[in-house]
């Protein structure tokens, strides 16, 4: 087989096994005031990524929110969707309540934080009736929202996610921030007390059960004892 050839088949090889991978990346939001927005997303906190215009009057800015693999980009020439017309992409946080208060700081309006009384209510902010103050009982992982929107009404929907469902992580495990990991640590550490208290013990091996732990939380397996 001649050179050539072992680098093509290695290529289709390589393209065979990353055919499934798709990654979402990139979302695109309606405005309609390209530097109003910037300023705005700006202020939330978010990384810009770029803000490339061109002559022919196409203008592209990207922002990612902190600890996102996804990005969003608005601009000129960009979509023809109505602005504002976006409603609820999430926002998946460790601690609603916490980040809640962290985009209040930065003059940010912001819902106070609720769980909808009946299933659906999160996307429905006019039905304030069956949307319960507070976050939702026994803080239950996927359960507990707050709202704001962009300049244009643009709506973001944050959600609680503390121990994921099974299956919804296929293999890495990741943490947003310094604030998320601490907190699965502490969640782990907790749970690895009572892990000693079952064996009578102290654990010699409690980083390995730690990361056995933190694992299994975030794919949604069962939990070690």
């Amino acid at each position: 087989m001649s050179t050539n050839e072992a680098v093509k088949n290695s290529s289709v090889v390589d393209n065979r096994a990353t055919a499934d991978d798709m990654k979402l990346e990139v979302v695109i939001i309606p405005v309609a005031d390209v530097d109003r927005s910037k300023a705005f997303y700006t202020k939330l906190g978010w990384r810009l990524d770029a803000d490339f215009p061109f002559d022919n009057g196409f203008r592209i800015v990207q922002f990612t929110p902190p600890g996102s693999s996804c990005s969003v980009q608005f601009g000129q020439k960009l979509t023809s969707a109505a602005p504002g017309s976006v409603r609820d992409f999430y926002l998946i946080v460790s601690n609603i309540e916490a980040v809640r208060e962290a985009i209040s700081s930065r003059g940010v309006a912001v819902s106070d934080v609720f769980y909808p009384g009946v299933p659906g209510a999160q996307f429905h902010p006019e039905d304030v009736n069956n949307r319960l103050k507070g976050a939702a009982c026994n803080r239950s992982s996927y359960s507990s929202f707050a709202t704001f929107s962009d300049p244009d009404g643009n709506r973001w929907l944050l959600q609680e996610v503390t121990t994921r469902l099974p299956g919804r992580v296929a293999s890495d495990t990741t943490y947003t921030s310094a604030a998320d990991l601490s907190e699965a640590l502490q969640r782990a550490a907790k749970a690895h007390g009572e892990h000693e208290k079952l064996i009578g013990q102290a654990d010699p091996k409690w980083p390995d059960w730690y990361a056995e732990y933190m694992v299994r939380e975030q794919s949604g397996e069962e939990l070690p004892r």
